[in-house]
Protein backbone atom coordinates (compact mmCIF):
# COMPACT_ATOMS: atom_id res chain seq x y z
CA UNK A 1 0.00 0.00 0.00
CA UNK A 2 1.61 3.93 -0.80
CA UNK A 3 2.55 5.41 2.36
CA UNK A 4 0.15 8.22 3.31
CA UNK A 5 0.38 11.70 3.38
CA UNK A 6 -0.78 14.41 5.22
CA UNK A 7 -1.31 17.71 3.31
CA UNK A 8 -2.04 21.39 5.10
CA UNK A 9 -3.90 24.35 3.31
CA UNK A 10 -4.99 27.71 4.86
CA UNK A 11 -8.93 28.04 4.62
CA UNK A 12 -10.74 30.11 7.26
CA UNK A 13 -13.64 28.66 9.78
CA UNK A 14 -15.82 30.37 7.62
CA UNK A 15 -14.97 28.32 4.60
CA UNK A 16 -15.41 25.22 6.51
CA UNK A 17 -19.04 26.17 7.65
CA UNK A 18 -19.78 27.96 4.40
CA UNK A 19 -18.77 24.35 2.65
CA UNK A 20 -20.35 22.32 4.77
CA UNK A 21 -24.03 24.24 4.79
CA UNK A 22 -23.79 23.93 0.65
CA UNK A 23 -23.60 20.44 1.11
CA UNK A 24 -26.63 19.70 3.57
CA UNK A 25 -24.03 17.35 5.53
CA UNK A 26 -25.32 14.81 7.49
CA UNK A 27 -22.38 14.49 9.74
CA UNK A 28 -21.52 17.00 12.51
CA UNK A 29 -17.70 18.19 13.02
CA UNK A 30 -16.78 17.76 16.19
CA UNK A 31 -13.38 19.46 17.82
CA UNK A 32 -13.69 22.08 14.92
CA UNK A 33 -11.10 23.63 16.59
CA UNK A 34 -8.34 20.66 15.70
CA UNK A 35 -9.18 21.63 11.80
CA UNK A 36 -8.80 25.40 12.19
CA UNK A 37 -5.37 24.95 13.90
CA UNK A 38 -4.27 22.29 11.45
CA UNK A 39 -4.96 25.11 8.47
CA UNK A 40 -7.61 22.85 6.69
CA UNK A 41 -9.47 23.73 3.92
CA UNK A 42 -13.66 23.21 3.23
CA UNK A 43 -14.82 19.38 3.75
CA UNK A 44 -14.41 16.66 1.68
CA UNK A 45 -17.85 16.30 -0.08
CA UNK A 46 -18.55 12.70 0.13
CA UNK A 47 -22.05 11.66 -1.58
CA UNK A 48 -24.00 9.05 0.03
CA UNK A 49 -26.66 6.95 -2.41
CA UNK A 50 -28.91 5.78 0.01
CA UNK A 51 -31.30 3.23 -0.29
CA UNK A 52 -34.24 5.32 2.06
CA UNK A 53 -37.12 4.39 0.58
CA UNK A 54 -38.09 1.68 -1.20
CA UNK A 55 -36.80 -2.01 -1.01
CA UNK A 56 -33.32 -1.24 0.07
CA UNK A 57 -34.89 0.79 3.13
CA UNK A 58 -34.25 -1.49 6.13
CA UNK A 59 -30.62 -1.44 4.80
CA UNK A 60 -30.34 2.14 4.31
CA UNK A 61 -31.14 2.91 7.68
CA UNK A 62 -28.45 0.92 8.97
CA UNK A 63 -26.21 2.08 6.14
CA UNK A 64 -26.66 5.27 6.75
CA UNK A 65 -26.26 5.28 10.49
CA UNK A 66 -23.30 3.11 9.92
CA UNK A 67 -21.59 5.83 7.54
CA UNK A 68 -22.17 9.06 10.09
CA UNK A 69 -20.59 7.00 12.80
CA UNK A 70 -17.43 6.32 10.73
CA UNK A 71 -17.16 9.63 9.54
CA UNK A 72 -17.31 10.97 13.25
CA UNK A 73 -14.95 8.51 14.12
CA UNK A 74 -12.55 9.81 10.71
CA UNK A 75 -13.43 13.40 11.96
CA UNK A 76 -12.67 13.17 15.55
CA UNK A 77 -8.81 11.99 14.71
CA UNK A 78 -8.35 14.83 12.49
CA UNK A 79 -10.25 13.88 8.97
CA UNK A 80 -8.15 13.03 5.46
CA UNK A 81 -5.46 15.04 4.84
CA UNK A 82 -6.46 17.35 7.72
CA UNK A 83 -9.89 18.11 6.53
CA UNK A 84 -13.46 17.01 7.73
CA UNK A 85 -15.55 14.58 5.81
CA UNK A 86 -19.05 16.13 5.17
CA UNK A 87 -21.47 13.58 4.20
CA UNK A 88 -24.05 14.50 1.49
CA UNK A 89 -26.98 11.97 1.43
CA UNK A 90 -29.64 11.69 -1.06
CA UNK A 91 -32.07 9.29 -1.56
CA UNK A 92 -32.63 6.97 -4.26
CA UNK A 93 -35.55 5.19 -3.55
CA UNK A 94 -33.89 1.62 -4.32
CA UNK A 95 -34.20 2.64 -8.10
CA UNK A 96 -32.33 2.41 -11.07
CA UNK A 97 -33.40 5.46 -12.66
CA UNK A 98 -33.29 7.78 -9.38
CA UNK A 99 -29.46 6.09 -8.90
CA UNK A 100 -28.13 8.12 -11.95
CA UNK A 101 -29.89 10.78 -11.34
CA UNK A 102 -28.70 11.02 -7.81
CA UNK A 103 -25.07 10.83 -9.18
CA UNK A 104 -25.52 13.79 -11.31
CA UNK A 105 -26.99 15.61 -8.39
CA UNK A 106 -23.59 14.78 -6.39
CA UNK A 107 -21.31 16.06 -9.70
CA UNK A 108 -23.42 19.03 -10.77
CA UNK A 109 -25.36 20.41 -8.07
CA UNK A 110 -23.69 19.69 -4.82
CA UNK A 111 -20.02 19.23 -5.64
CA UNK A 112 -19.39 16.37 -4.30
CA UNK A 113 -15.67 14.75 -4.76
CA UNK A 114 -17.11 11.38 -4.99
CA UNK A 115 -20.10 9.30 -4.33
CA UNK A 116 -20.62 6.19 -2.35
CA UNK A 117 -22.45 3.76 -0.89
CA UNK A 118 -24.82 2.02 -3.04
CA UNK A 119 -26.31 -1.89 -2.07
CA UNK A 120 -28.73 -2.75 -4.29
CA UNK A 121 -26.97 -4.19 -7.39
CA UNK A 122 -29.76 -3.39 -10.12
CA UNK A 123 -29.10 0.46 -8.28
CA UNK A 124 -25.57 -0.05 -9.00
CA UNK A 125 -26.20 -1.69 -12.30
CA UNK A 126 -27.99 1.76 -13.97
CA UNK A 127 -25.87 4.55 -11.77
CA UNK A 128 -22.48 3.10 -12.70
CA UNK A 129 -22.54 4.31 -16.52
CA UNK A 130 -23.06 7.60 -15.10
CA UNK A 131 -20.94 8.04 -12.81
CA UNK A 132 -17.94 7.24 -15.54
CA UNK A 133 -19.37 9.72 -17.85
CA UNK A 134 -19.18 12.39 -15.21
CA UNK A 135 -16.01 10.99 -14.05
CA UNK A 136 -16.87 10.52 -10.64
CA UNK A 137 -15.25 7.89 -8.43
CA UNK A 138 -18.30 5.69 -7.45
CA UNK A 139 -17.97 3.44 -4.07
CA UNK A 140 -20.72 1.02 -3.88
CA UNK A 141 -21.13 -1.31 -0.73
CA UNK A 142 -23.19 -3.77 -2.82
CA UNK A 143 -22.50 -7.56 -3.67
CA UNK A 144 -23.39 -8.55 -6.93
CA UNK A 145 -20.09 -9.62 -9.44
CA UNK A 146 -20.65 -6.84 -11.24
CA UNK A 147 -17.96 -4.77 -10.48
CA UNK A 148 -15.26 -8.28 -10.42
CA UNK A 149 -17.07 -8.95 -14.05
CA UNK A 150 -15.88 -6.41 -15.64
CA UNK A 151 -19.88 -5.22 -16.25
CA UNK A 152 -19.12 -1.88 -15.72
CA UNK A 153 -16.03 0.58 -15.22
CA UNK A 154 -12.69 2.05 -14.01
CA UNK A 155 -14.85 4.49 -12.06
CA UNK A 156 -16.87 2.30 -10.10
CA UNK A 157 -15.20 0.09 -7.23
CA UNK A 158 -16.08 -2.35 -4.42
CA UNK A 159 -13.41 -2.35 -1.83
CA UNK A 160 -15.31 -2.65 0.57
CA UNK A 161 -17.65 -5.80 0.73
CA UNK A 162 -16.98 -8.97 -0.78
CA UNK A 163 -19.21 -10.29 -3.89
CA UNK A 164 -21.37 -12.99 -4.00
CA UNK A 165 -19.60 -15.44 -6.62
CA UNK A 166 -16.84 -15.01 -4.03
CA UNK A 167 -19.06 -15.88 -0.95
CA UNK A 168 -20.95 -18.43 -2.26
CA UNK A 169 -17.75 -20.63 -3.73
CA UNK A 170 -15.85 -20.16 -0.34
CA UNK A 171 -19.46 -21.75 1.26
CA UNK A 172 -20.29 -24.58 -0.85
CA UNK A 173 -17.90 -26.86 0.49
CA UNK A 174 -19.53 -26.91 3.89
CA UNK A 175 -22.90 -26.84 2.74
CA UNK A 176 -21.82 -30.35 0.36
CA UNK A 177 -20.20 -32.23 3.51
CA UNK A 178 -22.34 -30.92 6.30
CA UNK A 179 -25.88 -30.17 4.76
CA UNK A 180 -26.79 -32.10 1.31
CA UNK A 181 -25.72 -32.11 -2.07
CA UNK A 182 -29.66 -32.22 -3.30
CA UNK A 183 -30.54 -28.61 -2.87
CA UNK A 184 -33.00 -26.14 -3.60
CA UNK A 185 -32.65 -22.61 -4.39
CA UNK A 186 -34.96 -19.50 -3.39
CA UNK A 187 -33.66 -16.40 -4.71
CA UNK A 188 -35.23 -12.70 -5.57
CA UNK A 189 -35.61 -12.13 -9.47
CA UNK A 190 -33.49 -9.51 -10.35
CA UNK A 191 -29.27 -9.79 -10.80
CA UNK A 192 -28.30 -10.07 -7.23
CA UNK A 193 -30.62 -13.16 -7.15
CA UNK A 194 -29.38 -14.39 -10.50
CA UNK A 195 -25.52 -14.00 -8.93
CA UNK A 196 -26.36 -16.60 -6.44
CA UNK A 197 -28.61 -18.85 -8.58
CA UNK A 198 -25.62 -18.94 -11.29
CA UNK A 199 -22.71 -18.88 -9.11
CA UNK A 200 -24.24 -21.33 -6.20
CA UNK A 201 -24.76 -23.93 -9.10
CA UNK A 202 -21.35 -23.82 -10.07
CA UNK A 203 -19.45 -24.22 -6.52
CA UNK A 204 -21.98 -27.22 -5.49
CA UNK A 205 -21.36 -28.74 -8.89
CA UNK A 206 -17.69 -28.42 -8.28
CA UNK A 207 -18.67 -30.05 -5.00
CA UNK A 208 -19.83 -32.98 -6.12
CA UNK A 209 -23.45 -31.88 -5.50
CA UNK A 210 -26.61 -30.20 -7.82
CA UNK A 211 -28.85 -27.72 -7.63
CA UNK A 212 -32.52 -29.30 -8.62
CA UNK A 213 -34.69 -26.74 -8.98
CA UNK A 214 -34.62 -22.49 -8.59
CA UNK A 215 -37.66 -20.83 -7.43
CA UNK A 216 -36.97 -17.11 -8.50
CA UNK A 217 -39.19 -14.75 -6.50
CA UNK A 218 -40.37 -10.97 -7.96
CA UNK A 219 -38.62 -8.58 -5.50
CA UNK A 220 -41.96 -6.93 -4.77
CA UNK A 221 -43.68 -10.29 -3.96
CA UNK A 222 -45.57 -10.30 -0.60
CA UNK A 223 -46.98 -13.80 0.22
CA UNK A 224 -44.91 -17.25 -0.49
CA UNK A 225 -46.72 -19.73 0.11
CA UNK A 226 -47.55 -20.62 -3.57
CA UNK A 227 -43.60 -21.30 -4.15
CA UNK A 228 -43.31 -23.76 -1.94
CA UNK A 229 -44.75 -26.54 -3.66
CA UNK A 230 -42.47 -26.58 -6.53
CA UNK A 231 -39.75 -27.93 -3.94
CA UNK A 232 -39.01 -31.21 -4.59
CA UNK A 233 -39.99 -34.20 -2.56
CA UNK A 234 -35.80 -35.45 -3.13
CA UNK A 235 -34.47 -31.63 -1.74
CA UNK A 236 -31.96 -32.06 1.18
CA UNK A 237 -30.82 -28.91 1.36
CA UNK A 238 -33.14 -25.57 1.20
CA UNK A 239 -30.42 -22.70 0.01
CA UNK A 240 -32.57 -19.28 0.34
CA UNK A 241 -31.56 -15.72 -0.04
CA UNK A 242 -34.82 -13.12 -0.41
CA UNK A 243 -34.54 -8.99 0.53
CA UNK A 244 -36.83 -6.43 0.85
CA UNK A 245 -39.81 -5.77 3.49
CA UNK A 246 -41.41 -9.03 3.42
CA UNK A 247 -38.53 -11.17 4.47
CA UNK A 248 -39.61 -12.16 7.82
CA UNK A 249 -43.14 -13.18 6.22
CA UNK A 250 -41.12 -15.63 3.98
CA UNK A 251 -39.26 -16.97 6.62
CA UNK A 252 -42.41 -17.73 8.78
CA UNK A 253 -44.35 -18.94 5.95
CA UNK A 254 -41.79 -21.70 4.62
CA UNK A 255 -41.78 -22.71 8.67
CA UNK A 256 -45.40 -22.92 8.24
CA UNK A 257 -45.60 -25.15 5.26
CA UNK A 258 -43.05 -27.44 6.13
CA UNK A 259 -43.56 -27.63 10.02
CA UNK A 260 -41.08 -29.92 11.99
CA UNK A 261 -40.15 -31.97 9.37
CA UNK A 262 -38.18 -30.10 6.82
CA UNK A 263 -35.18 -30.75 4.88
CA UNK A 264 -32.15 -28.90 6.09
CA UNK A 265 -32.05 -25.08 5.67
CA UNK A 266 -28.92 -23.20 4.74
CA UNK A 267 -30.14 -19.55 4.46
CA UNK A 268 -28.07 -16.08 3.67
CA UNK A 269 -29.55 -13.76 6.21
CA UNK A 270 -30.05 -11.30 3.69
CA UNK A 271 -33.66 -12.96 4.58
CA UNK A 272 -33.22 -11.87 7.96
CA UNK A 273 -31.24 -9.01 8.25
CA UNK A 274 -32.99 -6.41 10.74
CA UNK A 275 -35.55 -9.22 12.00
CA UNK A 276 -35.35 -10.07 15.15
CA UNK A 277 -34.52 -14.22 15.81
CA UNK A 278 -37.26 -14.11 18.69
CA UNK A 279 -39.90 -13.28 16.18
CA UNK A 280 -43.01 -15.62 16.65
CA UNK A 281 -43.10 -17.66 14.09
CA UNK A 282 -39.38 -18.37 13.50
CA UNK A 283 -38.92 -21.63 16.37
CA UNK A 284 -38.21 -23.80 13.63
CA UNK A 285 -34.96 -21.98 12.44
CA UNK A 286 -33.36 -23.75 15.55
CA UNK A 287 -30.60 -25.52 14.18
CA UNK A 288 -30.21 -24.14 10.98
CA UNK A 289 -27.53 -22.38 9.37
CA UNK A 290 -26.61 -19.02 8.24
CA UNK A 291 -24.71 -17.12 6.00
CA UNK A 292 -23.17 -13.98 7.43
CA UNK A 293 -20.97 -11.06 6.37
CA UNK A 294 -20.01 -10.18 10.01
CA UNK A 295 -21.41 -12.38 12.74
CA UNK A 296 -24.78 -10.43 14.15
CA UNK A 297 -24.33 -11.37 17.61
CA UNK A 298 -20.99 -11.09 19.14
CA UNK A 299 -18.76 -14.27 19.29
CA UNK A 300 -17.09 -15.66 22.54
CA UNK A 301 -14.03 -14.77 20.77
CA UNK A 302 -15.54 -10.89 19.89
CA UNK A 303 -11.93 -8.75 18.86
CA UNK A 304 -11.58 -5.45 20.30
CA UNK A 305 -12.48 -4.47 16.52
CA UNK A 306 -15.68 -5.62 17.12
CA UNK A 307 -16.04 -3.91 20.41
CA UNK A 308 -14.96 -0.48 18.96
CA UNK A 309 -17.22 -0.67 16.11
CA UNK A 310 -20.18 -1.87 18.03
CA UNK A 311 -19.65 0.97 20.20
CA UNK A 312 -19.18 3.40 17.80
CA UNK A 313 -22.26 2.68 16.04
CA UNK A 314 -24.79 1.93 19.26
CA UNK A 315 -25.62 -1.47 18.50
CA UNK A 316 -25.66 -4.34 21.48
CA UNK A 317 -24.14 -7.40 21.81
CA UNK A 318 -27.29 -9.08 20.01
CA UNK A 319 -26.39 -6.53 16.59
CA UNK A 320 -29.81 -4.67 17.68
CA UNK A 321 -29.79 -0.54 18.68
CA UNK A 322 -29.01 0.23 21.96
CA UNK A 323 -31.76 2.52 22.47
CA UNK A 324 -34.40 0.26 21.16
CA UNK A 325 -33.31 -3.56 21.03
CA UNK A 326 -36.15 -4.55 18.72
CA UNK A 327 -34.28 -1.87 16.14
CA UNK A 328 -32.41 -5.16 14.64
CA UNK A 329 -29.50 -4.04 12.40
CA UNK A 330 -28.07 -5.02 9.33
CA UNK A 331 -24.49 -6.02 10.84
CA UNK A 332 -23.81 -8.83 7.86
CA UNK A 333 -23.71 -5.94 5.73
CA UNK A 334 -23.56 -2.14 6.85
CA UNK A 335 -19.85 -3.36 7.77
CA UNK A 336 -19.10 -2.19 4.24
CA UNK A 337 -19.82 1.29 4.80
CA UNK A 338 -17.11 2.02 7.39
CA UNK A 339 -14.87 -0.10 6.11
CA UNK A 340 -15.13 1.73 2.59
CA UNK A 341 -15.08 5.25 4.06
CA UNK A 342 -11.22 4.01 5.36
CA UNK A 343 -10.61 2.92 2.34
CA UNK A 344 -11.33 5.81 0.74
CA UNK A 345 -9.63 7.94 3.64
CA UNK A 346 -6.28 5.75 2.38
CA UNK A 347 -6.32 6.18 -1.37
CA UNK A 348 -7.28 9.99 -0.67
CA UNK A 349 -4.12 9.99 1.68
CA UNK A 350 -1.75 8.00 -0.71
CA UNK A 351 -2.61 10.13 -3.19
CA UNK A 352 -2.68 13.71 -1.39
CA UNK A 353 -5.99 14.29 -2.79
CA UNK A 354 -7.11 17.89 -2.55
CA UNK A 355 -10.10 18.22 -4.69
CA UNK A 356 -11.77 16.64 -8.20
CA UNK A 357 -8.85 17.35 -10.44
CA UNK A 358 -7.01 14.45 -8.17
CA UNK A 359 -9.93 12.05 -9.18
CA UNK A 360 -7.61 9.67 -11.16
CA UNK A 361 -5.14 9.66 -8.62
CA UNK A 362 -7.34 8.51 -5.80
CA UNK A 363 -8.54 5.97 -8.24
CA UNK A 364 -5.08 4.92 -9.15
CA UNK A 365 -3.96 4.80 -5.39
CA UNK A 366 -6.84 2.77 -4.24
CA UNK A 367 -5.96 0.59 -7.11
CA UNK A 368 -2.45 0.18 -5.57
CA UNK A 369 -4.27 -1.06 -2.10
CA UNK A 370 -3.53 -4.88 -1.82
CA UNK A 371 -3.44 -6.07 2.21
CA UNK A 372 -6.06 -4.65 4.57
CA UNK A 373 -5.43 -5.39 8.14
CA UNK A 374 -7.98 -6.77 10.61
CA UNK A 375 -8.19 -3.64 13.40
CA UNK A 376 -10.81 -1.02 13.62
CA UNK A 377 -10.45 0.00 10.22
CA UNK A 378 -11.39 -3.61 8.92
CA UNK A 379 -13.38 -5.30 11.61
CA UNK A 380 -15.10 -7.98 9.86
CA UNK A 381 -11.47 -9.27 8.96
CA UNK A 382 -8.57 -9.20 7.27
CA UNK A 383 -9.00 -8.34 3.53
CA UNK A 384 -7.09 -8.57 0.38
CA UNK A 385 -8.00 -5.87 -2.76
CA UNK A 386 -7.59 -6.47 -6.16
CA UNK A 387 -7.18 -3.74 -8.14
CA UNK A 388 -7.52 -4.78 -11.45
CA UNK A 389 -11.05 -5.85 -10.85
CA UNK A 390 -11.67 -3.60 -8.22
CA UNK A 391 -12.91 -6.16 -5.79
CA UNK A 392 -12.56 -6.57 -2.34
CA UNK A 393 -12.00 -10.33 -1.03
CA UNK A 394 -12.28 -11.09 3.07
CA UNK A 395 -13.56 -14.16 5.57
CA UNK A 396 -17.25 -15.39 5.59
CA UNK A 397 -19.36 -16.71 8.39
CA UNK A 398 -21.40 -19.79 8.50
CA UNK A 399 -23.44 -19.80 11.69
CA UNK A 400 -26.15 -22.04 13.40
CA UNK A 401 -29.20 -20.93 15.05
CA UNK A 402 -28.51 -21.98 18.15
CA UNK A 403 -30.98 -20.99 21.05
CA UNK A 404 -32.35 -18.54 19.45
CA UNK A 405 -28.79 -17.45 18.75
CA UNK A 406 -26.28 -17.16 15.87
CA UNK A 407 -23.73 -19.15 16.65
CA UNK A 408 -20.70 -19.05 14.02
CA UNK A 409 -19.54 -22.68 12.91
CA UNK A 410 -17.29 -22.24 10.64
CA UNK A 411 -15.13 -18.97 8.70
CA UNK A 412 -13.64 -18.95 5.52
CA UNK A 413 -10.23 -18.15 4.92
CA UNK A 414 -9.38 -15.26 1.97
CA UNK A 415 -7.98 -18.03 -0.58
CA UNK A 416 -11.10 -20.35 -0.15
CA UNK A 417 -13.14 -17.61 -2.00
CA UNK A 418 -10.56 -16.22 -4.58
CA UNK A 419 -11.01 -16.41 -8.30
CA UNK A 420 -9.51 -15.72 -11.74
CA UNK A 421 -9.54 -12.62 -12.83
CA UNK A 422 -12.18 -11.57 -15.60
CA UNK A 423 -11.13 -7.63 -16.19
CA UNK A 424 -8.41 -5.53 -15.77
CA UNK A 425 -9.68 -2.09 -15.16
CA UNK A 426 -6.39 -0.53 -14.96
CA UNK A 427 -5.90 -1.26 -18.33
CA UNK A 428 -8.85 1.02 -19.46
CA UNK A 429 -8.52 4.83 -19.77
CA UNK A 430 -10.11 7.37 -17.80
Amino acid sequence: MKSKTLLSAAPTRRNVLTGLAAAGAATALPNFARYAHAGSDAPIKIGFQVHRTGIGAAYGRWYERTTNAAAKVINDAGGINGRPIGIVAEDDGTDPKRGAEVLEKFANQHGCDIAYGTLFSHVVIGSAPRAAELKLPYFVVSEGHHVASGMLNRYTLQPGITDVKSQVQAMAPFVADNLGKKVTMIYPDFAFGHNHRDFFSEAIAAQGGEVIAKLAIPPTETSFTKYFPQIPRETEVIYHVMVGPSVLTFVKELGEFFGPSHPEIFGFIDSLEAVDFASPGLEFLEGTHFWEGMPRYAQSNQTDADKFYRAAIGIDDKGASLDDPKDVSTYAHMFGCWETLYTIKDGMEASGYKGPADRQSLIEAVEAITDMPEGREHPQGAKLFNGKTHQVFGPQYISKVEGGKLVVQHTTSIEDGLYPDEVDYTAQSF
